[in-house]
């Protein structure tokens, strides 16, 4: 059994863990009932508002990629959304891969480089995430919980803030770092042939570059207003949802369940983040006194509200561009090879 069929196999053994918790305490029939008297035309403002933040998320990435190559922003939007309709239907987040797979057959901008943009994507990302549950604690205060996510959040917001010290540090001094990567490889000695030693060099040259638009203070700057942006944006989303159900909690409530939901997203899953969705985002809007059908209802809504647009705009596109799904396998090859 080979590494990634292991890795395979505890996604799924998460997603189907979470997705007993969300479905714990559930009456089905209710759940039901709640889905069908929910009004449906709330969804279409929901749907408009997450393209626009689709589209910030394009700006924001066509920013960090000008230091490699300029591309207009009507061009990378379809790259994007297939990237995320990667996202969703493959584990693993696959759909970073496979973007930065069409970015390169499309504009030939090297795997690596483009990798590395959208690995500080991630952390700006989840920085965000960890500032809305820090923003809206104090104004929504959870009943009963004790600090328990205050505590939880501290410790993820600490794991974000290294990862985010340490691609400053790559982006400030790349030629030092490349410099002490070539003395480290050149220990290796006979366990890596020297062609082998020059590959990953390589890659990791265009890694760093990747990383130019962290040189700047602006530019940072941008990209984290931009995320800022991009994640209410996707809030609003939930707040259009939730008129289509029968319960009102605050829009700072929503902002602590997106925060925690994307939080929980990260962990490796099954395809469209089955169960790591869903049960922490019923568990929050619990907790606010949401009625446990009702919360699980919405969040099933939200989710496939959140899956099935995307999906469908990004399979139209990946047709268009002449892809297959056997092209992720390229995509996976190229990002382990020599691109």
């Amino acid at each position: 059994m080979n590494k990634r069929t292991l890795w395979l196999g505890a996604a799924i053994l998460i997603s189907a863990f979470f997705l007993w918790l969300a479905l714990d305490g559930l009456e089905l029939a209710e759940v039901w009932a709640d889905m069908r008297a929910a009004n449906y035309w709330w969804l279409l403002p929901s749907v408009a508002v997450y393209f626009v933040a689709v589209w910030a998320r394009t700006w924001r990435w066509d920013y960090m990629l000008r230091p490699l190559k300029h591309i207009p922003v009507r061009r990378l939007f379809p790259v994007l959304v297939i990237g995320y309709m990667g996202n969703n239907v493959y584990p693993f987040r696959a759909g970073e891969v496979l973007r930065s797979y069409v970015l390169f057959r499309r504009e030939t901008v090297p795997m690596s480089a483009s990798l590395a943009t959208v690995i500080v994507e991630r952390v700006f990302d989840g920085l965000v995430m960890l500032m809305f549950v820090f923003v809206a604690l104090p104004f929504t205060p959870i009943p009963g919980d004790n600090g328990r996510i205050q505590a939880i959040v501290v410790f993820a917001s600490i794991a974000f803030f290294v990862a985010l010290v340490v691609f400053f540090a790559l982006a400030a001094m790349p030629q030092r770092f490349y410099r002490l990567a070539a003395w480290g490889l050149g220990l290796t000695g006979p366990l890596l042939s020297v062609p082998r030693r020059a590959a990953i060099l390589g890659i990791l040259q265009r890694f760093l570059s990747g990383l130019e638009s962290l040189r700047s203070f602006r530019n940072v700057l941008m990209i984290f207003l931009t995320s800022i942006v991009i994640w209410l944006l996707e809030t609003v989303k939930y707040w259009f949802v939730m008129h289509a159900f029968d319960f009102q909690v605050s829009f700072f409530a929503l902002m602590l369940m997106n925060g925690v939901v994307n939080l929980a997203t990260t962990l490796p899953s099954a395809p469209g983040y089955v169960g790591t969705f869903d049960a922490p985002g019923i568990e929050v809007l619990k907790l606010y006194g949401v009625p446990a059908n009702t919360a699980g209802a919405y969040t099933l809504v939200l989710h496939a509200a959140l899956w099935f647009p995307i999906t469908v705009l990004g399979a139209y596109y990946m047709v268009r561009e002449g892809l297959r799904w056997a092209d992720l396998g390229k995509a996976v090859e190229m990002k382990e090879g020599n691109n």
